[in-house]
């Protein structure tokens, strides 16, 4: 009787008024799981809409980019911008005006002046100045934009070409590249939207300069190796053929999609679609790789004696490569261009190396019908002083002015723009900062800088910070 007697006392218990005293919380956790569950749901959505591709705000004139990066800071006083007045002074002291709160990164600002070694020519109808050392290049003088008044904030290589290639000399920001790929999204699907390829010794500033920061990593740089496979454990492991490979990835994919369906993180999306884009690099990677399709006039023009030895002319004619295959960023890199001493002979062997490649990518283009559509730059992340260090034959860092060359959509041919002093040491006409260069090719992207943005712990980010303006002296 005594289990009958405990039942039914607990049975008169259970009234309307105990229900509302005892179980009010249990109902208020209900509503409230509810709600957050909603509200999560939806972060997940604005999350994973974050993350996608925005698309152009207005009509675009490019839809590629191949950006030739000369780390380490080519001497403008060689190859673009003629100083007679430079050379006259070689060895006599500055003005002491113009050193006035002047910091040099390593020499002594009233170090004596150093005259360009090398002789300039005017080329092309436009009448452009090349030094040189820069025959091939000198041959573009009527489809390149110069730009001789380039500034920046940085004055030692790292944080100076972080700056350049993200906006911000702080690690962890998004790169130009991966802006491009968050913007506008990949053509290609065998294929990395944004393809990086090496040459020399790498950059100082390392995997920054392409990296995706904040951005899911789907946008950032893939590095192509230049020997064996293109991409790290591309090749299967012994005893995997492609049928087991295919079925562990789609069983990996089914655990992945279960947990963004779950989660909504946009980093699981791009989990999932750097596998798949692993399997499908397989077939196409070692395909763009074999140069030996190419004929034997254009690896002449670009100057590449072996199909299989790497370097700087072979990743040029790999950029042409990719863009064909859809690929919508390709970034080389070539750090070789520090000069602190012995300036004469090595900016010559830079030359030699780089100037019939770097040329020959841009008439490459140009014979494809491919530069009406591409956007081509050239340039590193400084330029150097007029005082010499090193002896008698080399320069320091210098901010305050250098040159870069731009080719292809939505710009000038033949066009000289911004201007530096007699002596290649302040810009005096025109300057065009990092912020500035960088919101122009946004905008020749299709893109208002300071809309293309991304939020990230409570702020909307974008590539310019909160600064640049669109150089509209440089557009068509």
């Amino acid at each position: 009787m005594t289990p009958l007697i405990h039942l039914s006392e607990r049975a008169t218990a259970f009234t309307r008024r105990w229900f509302l005293r005892d179980c009010g919380i249990g109902l208020a956790g209900i509503a409230m799981n509810s709600l957050l569950t909603r509200e999560a749901s939806a972060a997940r959505q604005n999350a994973l809409q974050n993350a996608r591709p925005k698309g152009p705000h207005f009509p675009a004139k490019a839809k590629r980019v191949i950006y030739m990066f000369q780390a380490g800071a080519p001497s403008h006083l060689e190859l673009f911008d003629p100083k007679p007045e430079l050379t006259k002074r070689d060895g006599k002291l500055p003005p002491p005006e113009l050193l006035k709160g002047y910091r040099a990164a390593f020499i002594k600002p009233n170090s004596a002046l150093l005259g360009a070694k090398y002789k300039f020519a005017r080329h092309g109808q436009s009448g452009m100045d090349f030094s040189e050392l820069l025959p091939h290049t000198a041959g573009l003088a009527d489809d390149i934009c110069m730009i001789r008044s380039m500034q920046t904030d940085a004055v030692n290589h790292a944080p100076a070409q972080i700056l350049m290639n993200t906006g911000s000399q702080q690690f962890g920001r998004p790169s130009f590249g991966a802006w491009t790929l968050y913007g506008l999204g990949s053509e290609g699907e065998d294929l990395p939207g944004y393809v990086v390829l090496t040459s020399a010794k790498g950059t100082s500033g390392g995997a920054s300069n392409y990296g995706c920061g904040f951005l899911p990593t789907s946008y950032g740089g893939v590095p192509f190796r230049s020997a064996g496979d293109p991409v790290l454990y591309l090749s299967n492991p012994k005893g995997i053929d492609d049928k087991a490979q295919r079925s562990s990835l789609d069983a990996l994919n089914e655990l992945n999609q279960a947990a963004l369906d779950d989660a909504g993180d946009p980093e699981i999306a791009a989990r999932i679609a750097s596998y798949e884009m692993a399997y499908r690099l397989q077939t196409s990677a070692p395909e763009l790789m074999d140069l030996s399709q190419e004929p034997k006039h254009i690896l002449d023009m670009y100057g590449i004696k072996d199909v299989k030895e790497a370097s700087y002319a072979r990743n040029c004619l790999l950029a042409r490569r990719l863009i064909e295959r859809g690929v919508r960023f390709v970034q080389l890199f070539h750090e070789a261009w520090d000069q602190h001493g012995n300036l004469t002979k090595e900016i010559k062997k830079n030359c030699e190396n780089t100037d019939q490649a770097s040329a020959a990518l841009v008439k490459d283009l140009k014979q494809r019908g491919l530069l009406d559509d591409t956007l081509v730059v050239w340039g590193g992340e400084f330029g150097r002083t007029p005082m010499v260090q090193g002896g008698n034959d080399g320069r320091d860092h210098h901010n305050r002015c250098y040159s870069y060359w731009l080719a292809g959509a939505g710009l000038k041919k033949g066009h000289i723009h911004g201007e530096t002093d007699e002596l290649g040491f302040n810009v005096v006409r025109d300057p065009v900062h990092v912020h500035d260069l960088n919101a122009t090719l946004l905008h020749l992207l299709g893109f208002d800088h300071e809309k293309l943005t991304y939020r990230f712990q409570g702020r909307d980010y974008r590539l310019t910070d909160v600064h640049g303006h669109v150089v509209k002296g440089i557009l068509v």
